[in-house]
């Protein structure tokens, strides 16, 4: 784990699970790996506009040390890199799943509300 990362003893499992997906790139990427399979970094920073090489390398090898991510080195010239979720990442992005829908359903009411209001 990276330094000052926490293991534990969590309060409840909310705590446990944000603990693994605290940053506000590592949904995006369990998403995109999810959506797409396998991507190499150049793809992965293609499908998330906004994030820096930085964060997303380091999102990307928290993620790894916490079994979410499978990062493959393909030996060549020039060397290969691929990304992708492992089972346990996989799961938790279905985990995820309801709370995207919740995402989805408050940015309709929001939306809803704002129109109501203009009109």
């Amino acid at each position: 784990m990276t330094a000052g990362a926490r293991r534990g003893p969590y309060i409840c499992g909310i705590d446990a699970a944000m603990d693994v997906v605290s940053g506000k790139w590592k949904s995006l990427i369990l998403w995109e790996l999810a959506s797409y399979g396998a991507r190499r970094f150049g793809e992965l920073k293609r499908g998330l506009p906004g994030v820096s090489e930085k964060m997303l390398i380091q999102h990307l090898r928290e993620m790894e040390e916490d079994g979410l991510v499978d990062r493959e080195v393909y030996r060549q010239v020039p060397p290969r890199v691929e990304y992708s979720l492992t089972e346990h990442g996989r799961s938790l992005n279905e985990a995820l799943g309801p709370l995207g829908e919740w995402g989805t359903a408050r940015s309709a009411r929001l939306a809803a509300e704002e129109a109501a209001v203009s009109a």
